[in-house]
């Protein structure tokens, strides 16, 4: 039982090869140079570019015959949907070219692998970013007509979410935990015994991180949109690029900024300690989301193999409870495994219908 695993980024393409046996057989991620990618004027274009580098790979490693089980790809922004793994249908790729919640690379993981897959064996997406479980009252955003929506690095921390059940000897879905995945954007969520109850959207709200500004101050955010400085699309690129930890310290690299740290700079110093404030802030937030029954909170991503950032969060969040970190993320294997679990029975694909 041999699984194809696709994960498109903004400069690069991963994709693996899964053995429920042997673990990842291969994995390969390809970098993908800005000059590659400007040819193509709409984010769908890069399909067929992206797709031959994974074909001609796998007919280099496989030969002609590639036997597989199932194709899955990296669900993007679609319509919004509840976790789980989904079949791939007509009305999900027309939903992630056209963008009906954004435009990102992680929308052509559907297409990956649809076209891979051919109809001829399953092809799938997992928790994908657009994962909406919010309970009623996380739906209001203070202003009637603007609603609060759950985007977030839910296959990671859904995935983390049953490591970490399963080392404690228990299911995901008995436990009520704050999740926090640490990476260019931060997502901190509320897991409610199997269900992402409430999140911040990291590209408009939490903390800031590596670029991104997080939430700001109202009246000064409109005065920067009306400067006449920014056009829409520039501030919000901006916002979600040009901030953070980069906008206050001019770089996205955390080990230069550690770096600094230990040479004595007191400004990255203070920078990181607030980037850490912000954190817990929201972890003691989502806290009274699961009204102080925390069974644990969980520290992920790329940003969390960081000893001095994951300290500073422990510091100011370890009385409401154990904080455990799973540093790094696990889409590739997370994917792996949601179409595992379909193929074997144990869950049952749905379908997007929204």
């Amino acid at each position: 039982m041999r699984i194809l695993v696709i994960n498109p980024g903004s400069t690069s393409t991963k994709w693996g090869l899964y053995s429920k046996e042997e673990g990842f057989l291969f994995e390969e991620n390809i970098s993908h140079r800005p000059e590659d990618l400007a040819v193509y004027p709409f984010l769908e274009d890069q399909v067929p570019y992206r797709l031959s580098l994974i074909t001609d790979h796998l007919d280099e490693l496989l030969g002609e015959e590639w036997n597989l089980s199932a194709v899955v790809g990296r669900g993007g922004l679609m319509k919004p949907v509840q976790g789980g793994t989904y079949l791939i249908n007509d009305r999900m790729l027309y939903d992630l070219e056209v963008g009906v919640q954004g435009q990102h690379a992680s929308n052509l993981g559907a297409s990956l692998a649809y076209m891979i897959a051919e109809e001829e064996i399953p092809a799938f997406v997992v928790d994908p970013v657009a994962v909406d479980e919010f309970e009623p009252l996380a739906r209001y955003s203070g202003w009637p007509g603007i609603e609060r929506r759950s985007l977030s690095h839910a296959l990671n921390m859904k995935a983390v979410g049953r490591e970490f059940a399963k080392d404690m000897g228990t299911s995901y879905e008995e436990l009520n935990l704050v999740m926090v995945h640490l990476g260019s954007g931060i997502s901190v969520a509320a897991h409610k015994q199997g269900q992402m109850v409430d999140v911040n959207n990291a590209n408009e709200e939490g903390p800031f991180s590596l670029e991104r500004s997080g939430t700001l101050p109202l009246v000064p955010l409109l005065d920067l949109a009306y400067s006449g400085e920014y056009s829409r699309e520039g501030l919000i690129k901006a916002l979600t690029g040009k901030a953070g930890l980069y906008g206050y310290l001019g770089t996205k690299s955390l080990i230069e900024i550690e770096k600094r740290i230990a040479e004595g700079s007191k400004k990255d110093r203070e920078v990181l300690e607030a980037l850490a404030y912000q954190v817990a802030k929201e972890i003691g937030a989502m806290s009274t989301v699961l009204k102080g029954s925390v069974d644990g909170i969980i520290l992920t991503g790329g940003m969390a193999y960081s000893e001095l950032l994951c300290s500073l969060i422990k510091e100011r969040t370890e009385f409401i409870a154990t904080v455990s970190i799973y540093p790094g993320e696990k889409e590739m294997l997370a994917m792996a495994l949601g179409a595992l679990r379909v193929l074997e029975g144990k869950e049952e694909a749905l379908q997007y219908e929204p």
